[in-house]
């Protein structure tokens, strides 16, 4: 692993089906597969706050479901399944749509995607920082997505043309019929190579059939250097104590300076910016023996309380160097948060993508596939993340502080001007993390 700090995720949607491929031409072939969103927009700050607002309580409701089926470190990056998730909902009708929104928060109905087109050129420009070194990048934010179907299959072009123009979502023609898995393997390349090959196989074995009829991918992929980092000469190996009571050394990172922070009811809270200090990561951790029901608690509410009461404070920051991946089918986790319709080969409504009633059958989300990568060093942060949908077709006081972060902790890596949360997750176990 790259000692310089790393944080990917990817997401993928495949969507199935038990209908053959029907006739008629599709839109596809006539869209650009390296589109961008379009700037021609006109979206109010009232309804960007919005759009963010549902994102982040989804981001908790998620990670609250996960951190429930996972017993290690864990990490997740709920931008990056809200965009992929955004695209299948623009073709949910009736129940499946009604469904999709509220398991992922979404409120502003036909507003949604020239909002999220908006929040991408808002997270775009984070990457529009100057520093004196003209040698280094030191802050990359960059989000790329595609839409990944059949040549002949009628796709309705007005869904193509939405989710290319305000998600630049290209269509890209594979052969699932003919080839699923150089169709796996082509879709899991370009995952790769937009996350610095960090995340190489996205879609499992398996996961794509010849009766696959769409995917659609969202990768992220972030790099940055802390505003101060960290001095590698004051790095030493000290004790963590993990969350099951084994304690072993990790190399812990030292650093001083004035940063937001609070500390309430022995719970310390930090925030670390990165150069630019748009993009920073707030760190949580709980008072001894008390992670597992601050974890419980934690919410959109209480994280916006905690942020709330942050200020600047001088002191010392001693946090441990790590870096692990996290992989996960979502099938069960965004059932349970009630959108369990669309996982329904009977009773799912795509029609917005096809026109069912030419086909025999009908269109539905055959799984949501979303990994992440993240290492954490001296010098700052490096992220990608990647979702796929698949869709299948089936027959403040004076005194300086210390934080010394010696026992498992919670992150969060958010954009400060929108409060969007990129990755959320928790060390339990940093010796594992190393």
């Amino acid at each position: 692993m790259d000692r310089r700090t790393l944080l990917l995720s990817g997401a993928a949607l495949a969507l199935a089906g038990c209908l053959g491929s029907g006739s008629g031409g599709s839109g596809g072939p006539g869209t650009d597969p390296d589109a961008e969103p379009t700037t021609d927009l006109d979206v109010s700050e009232e309804t960007l706050e919005s759009l963010v607002e549902g994102n982040t309580r989804f981001a908790f409701d998620l990670y609250d479901y996960l951190r429930g089926s996972e017993t290690g470190n864990l990490l997740a990056s709920p931008y990056s399944v809200s965009v992929a998730l955004a695209m299948t909902y623009a073709g949910a009708r009736e129940e499946t749509e009604t469904q999709i929104a509220e398991a992922m928060r979404f409120s502003l109905e036909e507003e949604i995607h020239p909002a999220f087109a908006a929040l991408y050129h808002e997270l775009d420009a984070r990457s529009e920082v100057e520093t004196d070194d003209e040698e280094s990048d030191p802050f990359e934010l960059a989000t790329a997505n595609a839409a990944w179907g059949l040549e002949s299959y009628p796709y309705r072009e007005e869904y193509l043309e939405l989710v290319e123009r305000y998600y630049g979502a290209g269509f890209r023609t594979v052969d699932f019929e003919g080839d699923p898995e150089g169709a796996r393997e082509e879709i899991n390349d370009w995952v790769a190579g937009r996350t610095e090959e960090r995340i190489d196989d996205l879609l499992p074995e398996g996961s794509i059939d010849e009766l696959t009829r769409l995917v659609l991918t969202n990768a992220l992929f972030f790099r940055a250097t802390w505003a101060e980092p960290f001095e590698e000469e004051r790095t030493e190996d000290a004790p963590f104590t993990a969350l099951d009571g084994a304690t072993e050394d990790v190399p812990i990172m030292r650093r001083d300076g004035s940063f937001p922070y609070t500390e309430v009811g022995g719970h310390q809270v930090i925030d670390l910016p990165y150069v630019g200090e748009e993009v920073g990561m707030v760190v949580v951790l709980p008072a001894e023996g008390e992670f597992e029901r601050i974890e419980a608690g934690l919410d959109v509410g209480r994280f916006s309380t905690l942020d709330d009461a942050l200020e600047p404070r001088e002191g010392t920051i001693a946090l441990p160097r790590f870096g692990f991946e996290s992989g996960f089918a979502l099938e069960e986790a965004l059932s349970a948060l009630g959108m369990e319709v669309a996982f329904d080969e009977r009773e799912a409504n795509f029609d917005g993508i096809a026109p069912l009633e030419e086909l025999d059958g009908n269109l539905y989300v055959d799984d949501v596939y979303h990994d992440t990568f993240i290492a954490v060093d001296e010098e700052g942060t490096e992220a990608a993340a990647a979702t796929g949908v698949v869709i299948r077709e089936e027959s403040a006081p004076a005194d300086p502080f210390e934080m010394i972060v010696d026992r498992p902790f919670l992150f969060a890596i958010r954009d400060r001007p929108t409060g969007s949360v990129l990755f959320l997750g928790r060390v339990v176990d940093a010796v594992a993390a190393q």
